[in-house]
Formats: C-alpha cells, structure tokens, sequence
C-alpha cells in the first residue's frame, strides 16, 4: 500500500467562505484579515486491487488550464481514470470541488471511471441545507453522470477498505481505514484534519459538535497509537502523514 500527497495550496478564508490561493512568498498576513489559513490536500493511495482518492479538494486548474488534482496524479504516475473509488468523507466545497471540473467549457467528472462513495445523510443534507459550504450544483452534476454507492453507518466495502460513521464535524461525517497485510492508512476527514488538533485538544468552533469531534479525535488516537495506523491530515500544515504515539497527558505525531 503506497501513499500520495496531492498538495492543492494554501488559501485563505474569510466569513465569505471563499477560498484565496496564499503564497507566503509573494502574499501577505496582513491583506487577509480575519481569515483562516489552511491546507487542502487530497490523498491517492494505491492498494492491491483498487487506486482510491480521499476526498477530490476544492477543482481548482493551474494557468494551463488543468485541473491541478489531475496534474498532482499524474506526477505520482498515474492517469486520473486509474482511479477506481472515490471516497468522501463529507461534501463541504472545499472536500468536494474536485468531483468535477470544466474541460474546454464542457462540465465533465474529474473521474469517469471511479465508483464514489458518499454517505446517504450528507448527500441528502447536501440538498436541504442553506449552508454555503454545499455546493449543489456540483452534485447535480455528479448525480446524473457518476457511479454513485451510498453508504449508511459502519461497514466495508471489501476487505481493504472499511469506512465509520462520525457526525461531529457535520451531522453525516465519515472517516474511512484501509487495511492490506500490516499496513493501516487511516482518513479521518475533518475530524482529524491536522495532526495540531490531536496534540493540542481543543474544541473547534466550525465543527457541527465540536466536543463530540474533540472526543473522537482522542479515540482515533488511541486506535492509531495501538495499532500502528498511519494518519493523513487533510488541512496539515506541520505534517501531510504521520504516526501516532500516545504519551503522558496526549499524543504525539512522528
């Protein structure tokens, strides 16, 4: 089982929820105030029998023109329509922008050939709500042309990949294990988004409930201490990967 980084960027957000490229080199902290500042990067992982894709970023293309979630999955060797399965972890826009992309002013899915996993609650919540953090349009697309399995709670869908509800960050959130000879590769979306979260312990205001998350950020810490899990930190700064060791009063990420 091999793991690849796909770094999207650094952005900037604000109370618009709107997403701003950010390059320390040539922006400055001062001319974003009041935003948050995070790092969106999907994972590709290549397993035996599938190529899966933890969550797809926010769609953005680089100056050419070309989605740069494709670009990164070329660069680690692969073409986009090797992917086999999706999986998401929730569809908030910045987790989700990447299902699709615009080619030559046609809509098209970023990847035709795979089967994306979604859980039923989000997917239905994604309709009903007036967040804009949902962007419909986009599941409107998914909709009439990807190959879609719903899930509901805990389960597997086979023997490599098992997925468990959460909630916490939003009411249907999901995280996901994969698990092939010793090797276990964990995906806890935005539960675990940084390994800062799980070190510090704090309750987190743009979670749905923030102390449910806080609670489960110690669980999966201690399952990833015990058995080896391999973490991936979707908004990661210090680390995109890592391990867990649980030490006095907290954990620790090598």
């Amino acid at each position: 089982m091999q793991v690849y980084t796909l770094f999207e960027g650094t952005y900037s957000v604000d109370a618009t929820k709107k997403f701003v490229p950010f390059d320390s080199t040539i922006h400055s902290f001062k001319d974003r105030p009041a935003s948050l500042f995070i790092n969106v990067q999907p994972f590709l992982v290549e397993l035996q029998n599938d190529l899966v894709l933890f969550d797809t970023g926010l769609g953005f293309s680089d100056e050419q023109g070309e989605l740069i979630l494709h670009k990164n999955i070329r660069n680690a060797g692969f073409d986009p329509t090797d992917v086999t399965k999706v999986l998401m972890s929730h569809l908030h826009f910045d987790h989700s922008g990447g299902m699709i992309h615009n080619q030559g002013n046609k809509l098209e899915l970023s990847f035709p050939d795979a089967e994306y996993i979604i859980n039923r609650g989000e997917w239905e919540m994604a309709f009903s709500t007036k967040s804009s953090s949902y962007h419909t349009d986009i599941f409107d697309f998914v909709q009439r042309n990807a190959q879609i399995e719903f899930v509901e709670g805990d389960g597997q869908l086979n023997e490599a990949i098992s997925y468990e509800f959460t909630g916490a960050h939003t009411p249907n959130h999901q995280v996901f294990l994969l698990t092939e000879g010793n090797q276990k590769v964990f995906f806890g979306g935005d539960v675990l988004p940084e390994p800062e979260e799980l070190v510090k312990n704090f309750i987190a205001k743009y979670d749905f409930d923030g102390r449910k998350a806080m609670e489960l950020r110690k669980e999966f810490g201690k399952r990833a201490a015990e058995e080896n899990w391999e973490c991936l930190f979707y908004h990661g700064k210090s680390a995109a990967t890592g391990f867990v060791d649980e030490i006095e009063g907290g954990f620790k990420i090598r």
